[in-house]
This record gives structure tokens, sequence and C-alpha cells, in this order.
């Protein structure tokens, strides 16, 4: 298939290009930026504002199917900022979608769409949307998924969302780093009783459900119109994961601890401060971080499996394993 990856760039982005090149796809990216490792991999890119409707509909001319992996993450900013791309930019590659009578779309979303603040064990694809969204990210990222799904089987497009929760491995610009730097400032705090469970995504297993995806959707696949949770099969404390993982880095485990209500409140008080100040930059705790940071997340992936026959190709050890030399390699 012809596939035009949004946000082809990213760090998810990049490995969905590669998954999709070693299928045997012709894959373009479409980013704002150009990379290099993009060029080594053997793809296309073209140059893509998702807040330019003109743009993306001339981007995705000519192609048969989409992977939207574009978007604006993040858990502080401008309102504006989140809405121009996330759900603009998703309602102009619809919309493309459909003039150009593309047949395939495969909408990259997050669990945080589903996160109203509750402990989520082993949750299947049926959690509901919360009626408020704690952050700008998680809010347009729900109105985005569901202009993706609304779409589906109309003039003739086929649409599913995935949602992968943690995404980790080799080249993490994220998760793994911003842990690594506030544990060597000794910033970083247990939030609530250290017990929660949550599932996390390496980012090939990603990679692959994406493919895997795009590859079975059709018109009557079981998938299609619907959003599916992505993880490893195993969860993990979170808690003890990150001891761990600062153990194997040689970092002192996390001592401290702050009870829920606190860490809420203080969030609240960041949140309150930082907009009344209109102060850069993200807040040291938000509402949402806190909550995050305290209750269970995990995810059962038979939906997946079962309705579009993914399979988990990297273990949680092996990935932690393959995580762990790769930031040994890049250690100074």
């Amino acid at each position: 298939m012809r596939v035009l990856v949004t946000g082809g760039g990213g760090f998810l982005g990049q490995a969905i290009v590669r998954d999709l090149l070693a299928r045997g796809h012709r894959v373009t990216s479409a980013s704002r930026s150009s990379y290099l490792e993009l060029n080594k991999m053997g793809a296309q890119q073209v140059p893509l504002d998702l807040g330019d409707a003109e743009a993306v509909f001339d981007a995705l001319e000519g192609f048969e199917a989409v992977v939207h992996c574009a978007a604006k993450t993040g858990i502080w900013g401008p309102q504006a900022d989140y809405q121009r791309v996330n759900v603009d930019g998703t309602h102009h590659v619809v919309e493309a979608c459909l003039r150009h009578g593309i047949e395939r779309l495969v909408y990259t979303s997050s669990p945080s769409v589903c996160f109203d603040g509750k402990d989520h064990l082993d949750a299947k694809n049926d959690l509901p949307y919360p009626k408020r969204h704690l952050c700008a990210y998680a809010e347009t990222k729900a109105a985005a998924e569901r202009l993706a799904l609304g779409a589906n089987k109309h003039a003739g497009l086929s649409t599913c969302a995935l949602r992968p929760h943690l995404i980790f491995g080799p080249g993490d610009p994220h998760l793994i780093p911003r842990l690594l730097e506030r544990g060597r400032a000794r910033k970083l705090a247990k939030v609530g009783s250290g017990k929660n469970r949550v599932s996390m995504t390496f980012v090939e297993n990603a990679a692959a459900a994406h493919g895997d995806a795009l590859e079975a959707l059709g018109p009557d696949a079981d998938h299609a119109g619907r959003a599916y949770f992505i993880a490893q099969k195993d969860s993990v404390n979170l808690w003890d994961w990150v001891d761990e993982l600062f153990a194997a880095l040689g970092l002192p485990p996390i001592k401290r601890r702050i009870p829920l209500f606190a860490a809420r409140g203080l969030g609240a008080l960041c949140e309150l401060f930082w907009n009344l100040t209109k102060r850069q930059g993200e807040p040291p705790m938000t509402r949402f971080v806190a909550l995050q940071l305290a209750t269970s997340h995990s995810y059962d992936l038979t939906p997946a499996e079962r309705d579009f026959g993914y399979t988990e190709r990297v273990s949680m050890q092996a990935a932690m394993q393959r995580t762990l030399a790769d930031l040994d390699r890049d250690s100074p």
C-alpha cells in the first residue's frame, strides 16, 4: 500500500515508518521538519502543517492509507495550541481522506482520553470518556478520536484508533529521560500508596500494532470504527519499576512520599499560579499528573488480539533489557 504517516519523524512515528517499510509498503512521512533517519530508512518525506487544511489536502493526494500519528503532546500549554493540532488537524486529515477516497485511516490516540482520575485495572475498550478532562491534551485527543471514529464507513473510509500507553524504548526522548532528570535532581516523590499498577508499551510493539490494525482494516473488519488499548501483556508496579530502573543506572531509590490529596492540592495551586502569572514552562505538579502517578491504569490486550490479530513482539523483560542497554551506551 501507499501509506502516509503524519508525525513520522517522532519517536513512535519513526518506529511506525520502519515497521511499515519492513512489511513492504511504500511509506511517506509528513512532518513539520525533515529527518535524516527517515531518509536512511528509505522513506519519502513531505513538509506538513496540520493546521493548514489545504496543505493537508495536497499532502494526502495519491495515498491508499493514512496513519495519523502527529499530535501536540504534553500536559500543559494554551488550549488553542492543542485545539489547532489535535482537533483541527485531525479534522483536516479526515476530510482529506474522504475527499481523496482514501480507504484506511488508523488514528494514534491515548488512554488519557478515558482517564477520569480513578483506578482502571485490566481495562477493556469499553471505558467511557469522562465528563471532564483534567488537561487540554486529554480533552483534545478525545475530541480527535471521536472525529476519526465518526468518519468510519463514510465515503468508503474505514477507521480505527489505537491507544498505546507510556511508550518507551531505545531513543525515547520523553518518558525515561524525564524520570532520570528528576531522579538525579532529587525532585521525584512517590505519590499515593505506591502500590498502583500501570501498563507500558515498548515502542516496537506500539508500531507493530499500527501495522497490524492497518493491514486488517476494511469495511467489514471487527475493529473498524472502534478504539483499542495497546500495551505490554505484563503490567508493572509503577514505583517498583522506577526504583528498579534507577538501581540499574546507579541512581538511589525514591524515598520521599506524598499523599495523593496533598499532591492534587499542590497541582491545583500550581495550575492557578501558572494561569494567573502567565508563567512559561510546565508547572512542577498538576492535578492530572498527581492522579496519573497515584492511580492504577492497566489494560487488557484481548480485544486487539481478537479483532485485528495483534501479537506482542517484544516481552517486557526483553524490552527493558534493550532499553537499559541503550541508556548505558548513551551515558557519559
